[in-house]
């Protein structure tokens, strides 16, 4: 049987290569879904609902977010992209990004590497929480190239559950240092690298497939092979894949030489403080036995809201622009918005997901 060879969802081959099996997976209501997570019947990664194209409004939140961050966006990406050949000098570099919210960072990534001369290849991998890295694909990337050259790539981190997981899947495999793990924003200071430390309104965490190469989230699978997803084509009319990438990189390309990027010690070590702090007065607040029912910043509370069954969304305050579509999908679903105000630094949105027994 030959090697599986990836592809490449709606991206260009050059932007990145997905390691999953396609596949066709009956869609489980969002409710139902919630119960068999939550009685522990089925995992998570097991099940998918529709995926719905994103209403009128949700395409116009999302054109305002991209027009109000793009400078941000595309400065932070020339900003990682020149830390990254400073920290890893003279060698190529194998961006590793967890499907699917790491993708669009790490095609935008690719792209700049490749402009600063550097050699560069960019994969697509499955990571879930609990389950562990997808195996079977890292053992192919390591086939092909040095595990020393890796660099593991995510959109953000939350409450740090992917970083966790990463490091339960792959610490051993570090054993002098830490896990080489870049993201555009880490409110818990966790990741080896990320531009900021901010809770924002990145633009590419607020669509789903139709930002990520019309591909589905990863689905586990157990007979040894890839990971698997769908190829969502019913959406293909709505998907702003690559004219996201190619606005960002247009402007990144426009601009002046960037300062140093400076992910320090100190400012890392306060907001694993902050962090931990939130999160552990929300499960004492709520008396939430399960963690996983907590998903804090505005990327996770806003996804939570589209395809999970939330219960509370708390934010910082109600005239934050960050929270617009936030607050457009609440009040489609009815759930208020509980303004806390500055208790919930440093995150500005976190959704709770109703228990469901």
């Amino acid at each position: 049987m030959s090697a599986p060879q990836g592809f490449h969802g709606s991206y260009p081959p050059d932007d990145v290569t997905f390691l999953l099996r396609l596949t066709e997976l009956e869609a489980t209501p969002v409710e139902e879904k919630e119960r068999l997570i939550q009685s522990g019947q089925r995992h998570y990664s097991e099940m998918i609902s529709t995926e719905s194209a994103p209403s009128a409004e949700h395409q116009a939140l999302y054109q305002q977010a991209l027009a109000d961050g793009l400078q941000r966006l595309a400065t932070e990406v020339q900003q990682l992209a020149v830390a990254l050949q400073q920290r890893r000098p003279g060698r190529p570099l194998v961006l590793v990004s967890f499907v699917r919210a790491g993708v669009p960072l790490g095609v935008l990534l690719v792209r700049a590497l490749r402009d600063l001369g550097m050699e560069s290849t960019h994969y697509g991998v499955s990571i879930i929480r609990d389950k562990g890295i997808d195996q079977a694909a890292l053992d192919w990337i390591g086939q092909r190239h040095a595990f020393g050259d890796i660099v593991w790539v995510d959109g953000w981190v939350g409450k740090g559950a992917i970083h966790s997981q990463l490091q339960a899947s792959l610490g051993e495999r570090y054993p002098e240092g830490e896990i080489p793990f870049a993201v555009l924003a880490d409110p818990t200071g966790r990741a080896w690298l990320s531009a900021s430390g901010d809770d924002w309104l990145i633009p590419f965490g607020i669509l789903g497939a139709t930002v990520s190469g019309l591909v589905s989230r990863s689905i586990l699978t157990h007979d040894g092979g890839w990971h698997a997803c769908m190829y969502y084509q019913h959406l293909a009319a709505y998907d702003v894949s690559q004219a996201f990438i190619s606005e960002v990189d247009h402007y990144r390309r426009q601009l002046a030489a960037q300062p140093p990027l400076e992910w320090l010690p100190e400012q890392r070590q306060a907001l694993q403080a902050a962090s931990r702090r939130i999160i552990q007065h929300l499960v004492g607040r709520y008396q939430i036995r399960n963690i996983n029912r907590l998903k804090p910043g505005i990327a996770e509370a806003t996804r939570a809201v589209m395809r999970r069954v939330p219960e509370h969304i708390l934010i910082q305050r109600t005239d934050d622009p960050n929270i617009r579509l936030l607050r457009h999908l609440a009040a489609i679903r009815g759930i208020p918005l509980q303004a806390v105000g500055d208790e919930l630094a440093p995150y500005h949105a976190i959704t709770i997901i109703k228990k469901t027994s």
